[in-house]
């Protein structure tokens, strides 16, 4: 076996199995919860999230990361159930996953370069909200045994630490408070009351609908959704599960083997899911790194919720509740709000934007597209403000050379064009374009009004020193070098 794979697999069994076992336990009441909010039988999720787990154990691109069915793809999969039902649900994670594969082997995966770390920041930040957000319907109306569960849970979690290591303290808090709601017999809610858990092995079978064009149609929207809500934030969370484990993943890699994971899921009657930032979180946290984690959580969740249901029902949501809230408070970026003012506020900006659009819309993607937008607006804006021209005039005064400095493109292709004195009374004007490029269309028209507009004035013009790129895009797209074109343009005024 190749070094890089015992690595992966074999490098961390210890660690990998103790935070396997504390992910699959935490991994239940969240895939019944978003079975709920998709409108499903609660196997559906659970399921999902053991065949998605599993899969994405081989097929990964990013070892220790834990992927299984989420609450952000929950949320895009109601109207498609409420309107057309299962079936087509599964039969749309199936798509989903052939677009991801595509995805993958288009390398979209390299796209995440162009995410900025203030949208990344922004994204974890909404997410830690969101997971705790979603705890307060179970500390909600409830007695104080709940509250007192739940301070009791997170008293374990943050402190056992300090007298063993080893062993994962979220696993210690759900077995000891399961083992103070056995021997008190109190009156809370439990894993069992979120729904009926399944008593049988997912079994292989394809979709039942018709394989014809209307059915496309009906399930290509949401294919087509949940595949880029699926893939942003198996990125995003592979980003972050990065900085955590100081390693690197492959990101293309993780795109085909969410697709093959979705795939696979569609045909075992699960529905279409992703990474998920808390329980990678939960998962590296707990002493996860290898292949091994993702592996075993998934096989014990199948095994908890199969053989060992009337067990695993007895576990007080408190205890998941305390665990979650560690997840959501170590997830959240607390130096990023600390340094809000220190940060540029462009930065700040393009975060909280990321924060509010996520939580708001409870979509990832919308969040993201717009901290991405804002991100690229406020670049191409800096960038813009750094072009500079220098008038230099001969001793004799017939001649002019115009020195320009900087990117010329959209945003600052006004700018280079007001630099220019046009009625200044010189025979001769050079532009000097060494330190200077042109990206764009709209640079490119710029440089031909100027140039027009000199000879217009009836001044010699020479263009000097463009590089051979700005040269390609100037040749290809300028008129000013083409009479007939000047003569449209000069038509058209």
């Amino acid at each position: 076996m190749p070094y890089f794979l015992r690595q992966e697999w074999f490098g961390n069994v210890r660690g990998d199995i103790l935070s396997g076992i504390v992910v699959a336990l935490a991994l239940i009441p969240e895939a019944i919860a978003f079975s709920i909010i998709a409108g499903v039988d609660p196997k559906v999720g659970l399921y999902a999230s053991f065949s998605i787990a599993t899969v994405i154990a081989f097929a990964g691109g990013r070892p220790g990361m834990i992927s299984a069915a989420t609450g952000a793809m929950a949320l895009l999969m109601v109207t498609l159930v409420k309107d057309h039902g299962l079936q087509y649900l599964l039969a749309a994670t199936v798509l989903t996953g052939v677009l991801q594969i595509v995805a993958g082997y288009l390398k979209l995966g390299n796209l995440m370069r162009f995410v900025s770390s203030s949208v990344v920041t922004g994204f974890v930040n909404a997410l830690a909200i969101l997971i705790f957000m979603a705890q307060l319907p179970e500390l909600t109306n409830v007695t104080w045994h709940v509250y007192a569960m739940t301070a009791g849970g997170l008293a374990i979690i943050y402190l056992f630490p300090y007298i063993n290591k080893t062993i994962p303290s979220p696993l210690v808090c759900i077995l000891v408070m399961t083992g103070i709601y056995l021997a008190l017999d109190l009156d809370i809610r439990t894993v069992g009351d979120m729904g009926e858990l399944p008593d049988t092995l997912p079994v292989f079978l394809w979709p039942d609908v018709p394989l014809n064009l209307e059915t496309l149609k009906i399930i290509f929207p949401y294919s087509a959704a949940l595949a880029v809500v699926g893939l942003l934030e198996s990125m995003m969370t592979a980003t972050i599960v990065d900085d955590l484990t100081d390693t690197t993943s492959d990101k293309n890699r993780e795109c085909k083997g969410q697709g093959l994971a979705n795939i696979l899921t569609g045909v075992l009657g699960g529905m279409a899911g992703c990474a998920m930032i808390g329980q990678s979180v939960i998962n590296v946290k707990s002493g996860g790194r290898g292949r091994l984690s993702a592996l075993v959580a998934g096989v014990l969740l199948l095994i908890f919720v199969v053989f060992f249901n009337d067990w695993v029902a007895q576990i007080p949501m408190a205890a998941l509740v305390a665990v979650m809230i560690m997840v959501s408070i170590g997830t959240f970026s607390w130096d990023s709000v600390l340094k809000l003012n220190h940060n540029p506020k462009s930065s700040s900006l393009v975060m909280i934007v990321t924060v509010a659009v996520v939580v708001y819309t409870h979509n990832l993607a919308f969040g993201v597209l717009a901290g991405v937008l804002l991100a690229a607006l406020f670049f191409a804006n800096k960038v813009g403000r750094y072009m500079l021209v220098s008038p230099v005039r001969s001793d004799d005064g017939s001649l002019t050379t115009y020195y320009v400095k900087g990117q010329v493109f959209f945003a600052s292709s006004d700018s280079f064009t007001q630099y220019f004195d046009f009625k200044e009374a010189v025979d001769k004007v050079v532009i000097d374009l060494t330190h200077a490029h042109f990206w764009d269309l709209t640079s490119v028209t710029a440089l031909d009004k100027v140039v027009i507009k000199f000879r217009r004035e009836g001044t010699e013009l020479e263009i000097i020193g463009m590089n051979e790129a700005s040269a390609t895009i100037v040749d290809r797209f300028g008129v000013h070098d083409k009479p007939e074109e000047v003569e449209k343009l000069l038509g058209g005024h």
